[in-house]
C-alpha cells in the first residue's frame, strides 16, 4: 500500500505545482481592464458608477461634450496642482502606466459620451477664451445663481455655500468653470442652461462668475481658526 502512496502523492503534488505556476499573480501594470482600473483609482471621488461623489461626475454626457480627449488624458495623468486631484501616471508621480491613463479615458468615452447632447446649443468652450470681470460676474451672479446659493453665495434655501473659504481653497479656477457650465446634476444643480429657463448663460457669463468667485477665494483658506482651537497663550 505505501508503495502505491508515493507515487500518487507526488502526482499530485506535481499537479498542484503546475497550478501554482498558472495562478501567478498579474503585475499591476499589465491591468488593462478599465472597470478594475476605474474602481480603484476613480471611483473614490467621482463615484462608483460614474455619477459624482466629491468630485464631478465623468458620466455626464455634457461634461463629456465639452472636455475632449487630450484634456481628460491631461488631467488624469498630471492631476491639478493645488485641488484633491492627483497625477496617477508614472512619469508624474503617479502608478499607472501610459496604456493605462489611455484604457481610462477611452473607456470613459465609449461607455458615457452622447455626442448629440448639446448640438443644439451653443455650449461654452471648457477652457475660457478670455479673464472674466469680477464685477460683471457679481450682477451675473445674483442673475443666475443667487436664487439657490443665496445672495451672498453663503448659502440659500436649495444649495449650500459656494464662497466657503476651504472649498475655494481646494478647487482651481478650471474646475469652478466647469461646474458652472456642467453643474452637479447627481446634486440637482443644473448646467449652463437651467439656472433661468430659456435663458442660457453666454460664455461671457461663464467667465464673469467664475472670475467673481475666484475673487472669494482667501489667501489663506481655512482660517480663522475657530477659538476653541487657537492655543492658549505661552503653551507652544
Amino acid at each position: 500500500m505505501m508503495r502505491q502512496a508515493i507515487p500518487l502523492a507526488v502526482g499530485l503534488l506535481a499537479t498542484m505545482a503546475c497550478g501554482i505556476r498558472d495562478s501567478a499573480p498579474i503585475a499591476p501594470s499589465s491591468i488593462m481592464d478599465f472597470s478594475l482600473l476605474y474602481a480603484r483609482n476613480c471611483a473614490g471621488c467621482h463615484g462608483p458608477d460614474g455619477k459624482g461623489g466629491a468630485a464631478i461626475g465623468l458620466a455626464d454626457p455634457v461634461y463629456l461634450a465639452i472636455a475632449d480627449d487630450a484634456t481628460i488624458r491631461r488631467v488624469t495623468a498630471e492631476g491639478v496642482a493645488g485641488t484633491a486631484m492627483p497625477a496617477f501616471a508614472q512619469h508624474a508621480g503617479g502608478m499607472l502606466t501610459d496604456p493605462q491613463i489611455d484604457a481610462i479615458v477611452n473607456g470613459i468615452r465609449s461607455r458615457w459620451a452622447k455626442p448629440d447632447v448639446v448640438r443644439a446649443a451653443d455650449a461654452p468652450q471648457w477652457a475660457a477664451e478670455a479673464p472674466g470681470d469680477p464685477k460683471r460676474g457679481a450682477v451675473v451672479y445674483q442673475t443666475f445663481c443667487s436664487s439657490c446659493h443665496g445672495a451672498s453665495g453663503q448659502g440659500g434655501p436649495r444649495a449650500s455655500s459656494i464662497v466657503d473659504g476651504s472649498y475655494l481653497g481646494l478647487v482651481s479656477n478650471q474646475g469652478l468653470r466647469t461646474t458652472v457650465i456642467v453643474g452637479r446634476p447627481e446634486l440637482g444643480a443644473p448646467d449652463w442652461r437651467g439656472d433661468v429657463p430659456g435663458k442660457p448663460m453666454s460664455p461671457e457669463d461663464v467667465a464673469d462668475v467664475v472670475a467673481w468667485l475666484a475673487a472669494q477665494r482667501p489667501q489663506f483658506p481655512g482660517q480663522p481658526y475657530s477659538s476653541a482651537l487657537q492655543p492658549e497663550r505661552g503653551v507652544r
